[in-house]
């Protein structure tokens, strides 16, 4: 098997060479946004995205494509947009750069849809928002906060969380500021897929607990394809880290878990990024084992923006659970997509754009509004699991409890 950052790199290269044959042929026809969209009142709308519905983050993708089809359900009882109704084409990109890119110069170029939602993960989304840039498509990402992805200076992408990768540490390490300096770790352990979003993040995580005097004792980054994380878990244990950070996407996470269960090895401290908020992750874990673990949020079923209670009550009806962030992710970048076309009463791409850059947007994680480069201007919240479910333990205005569990029991 090829090392990890192989493997994201030689994925990379192959995306950026398809990114580019793409664009030239793309020049070459002069095919740009709002060309041969479809104008007749009778023909329905047609949204295109493509979604890893097969492959490592399968199991994610399902709810996220759940949350995208109740989303158009729920317009489409409503009247549709512009008095028309919604449909919604899906490709799958089986978590792969090429695939992601091949399905979004297709659905615009070929099935001629008239607008676009985004994928999912950071690792697809810094692939395909180019070919949306070049079309001249407005670009609604429900999920890939990586900088790398705004720093290009995209115009026609927006980011459908409350902040990016650049602020997720913010509330965890502030916790760890505020408490007093016997109960703060000493030592910490990170470990993460190689994504743009988790990468990132551990890099932030690393410099500002350090900043705070927490030496980093280990740093991995492992293979997407990753399955077995028995000897990452024996490293961790030789070490003996206080903390561990695991910048998971949803099967690893909970991997590395049992893992770590597999040695005898329980942290103090443990924050994982979106595995805890996967359907199957309590069971997965044990109740019991899910108690203290940290996270962040960008959305909670208990939030009580005006949409959000008939989200999670009309959702939990339709399929017969709850939604997970996931569903929500796609739901609010569905929100964000509708209310712009509405507000300018048309699908003009440019007249979309020029209206998300200049008004904020009501949505179930709150109101969204962004930077000239697509990003959010808000902030994530801080969860731990608490008795089997998530606890909002930050900030004190959105907190659900006062509660803050540390250390973290040792695993049942």
């Amino acid at each position: 098997m090829l090392h990890s950052h192989h493997f994201t790199r030689l994925r990379r290269v192959s995306a950026v060479a398809a990114v580019a044959s793409l664009m030239a042929l793309t020049a070459a026809c002069g095919i740009t946004g709002g060309d041969n969209k479809s104008s007749n009142s009778d023909d329905p709308i047609v949204i295109g995205m493509s979604l890893p519905l097969t492959g490592p983050v399968a199991d994610r993708a399902k709810p996220g494509m759940e949350g995208y089809q109740y989303w158009v359900d729920e317009l489409n009882e409503k009247g549709g947009l512009l008095g028309r109704k919604v449909e919604l084409k899906v490709l799958d990109d089986g978590f792969d750069q090429q695939t992601a890119v091949s399905d979004y110069n297709r659905l615009i170029s070929q099935d001629k849809v008239d607008l676009l939602l985004g994928t999912f993960s950071s690792d697809l989304n810094v692939a395909v928002a180019p070919i949306a840039e070049r079309f001249g498509y407005v670009y609604v990402e429900p999920s890939g906060g990586a900088d790398e992805i705004f720093e290009r200076g995209f115009k026609y992408l927006f980011f459908a969380q409350p902040a990016t990768t650049q602020k997720l540490p913010d509330r965890f390490v502030d916790l760890i500021e505020s408490m007093p300096a016997a109960e703060r770790p000493k030592t910490l352990a990170l470990i993460q897929i190689d994504d743009p979003n988790t990468t990132q993040a551990a890099g932030l995580f690393k410099e500002q607990l350090g900043a705070l005097g927490v030496r980093t004792v280990y740093d991995e980054t492992y293979a997407p394809d990753t399955s077995n994380f028995d000897s990452i878990a024996s490293s961790i244990k030789q070490r003996n880290p206080d903390l561990v950070i695991n910048g998971a996407i949803a099967v690893d996470g909970m991997s590395l878990i049992q893992s770590m269960q597999k040695v005898g090895f329980s942290p103090k401290m443990l924050y994982q990024m979106n595995a805890p908020t996967d359907p199957t992750y309590v069971k997965t874990v044990g109740t019991a084992n899910t108690d203290g673990i940290f996270t962040y949020l960008g959305w909670s079923p208990e939030a009580t923006y005006p949409t959000n209670a008939g989200f999670v009550s009309g959702y939990t009806k339709k399929y017969g659970n709850a939604p997970s962030e996931d569903a929500a992710n796609s739901y609010t970048a569905g929100q964000v997509l509708a209310t712009a076309v509405k507000a300018v009463g048309s699908l003009d791409q440019v007249k979309i754009r020029d209206w998300l850059h200049t008004n904020s947007v009501d949505t179930i994680v709150g109101t969204l509004k962004w930077d000239e480069s697509g990003r959010p201007q808000g902030d994530m919240l801080l969860g731990q699991f608490q008795k089997g479910s998530i606890e909002i333990v930050a900030p004190k205005d959105a907190a659900t409890t006062e509660t803050v569990i540390n250390p973290k029991p040792t695993w049942q």
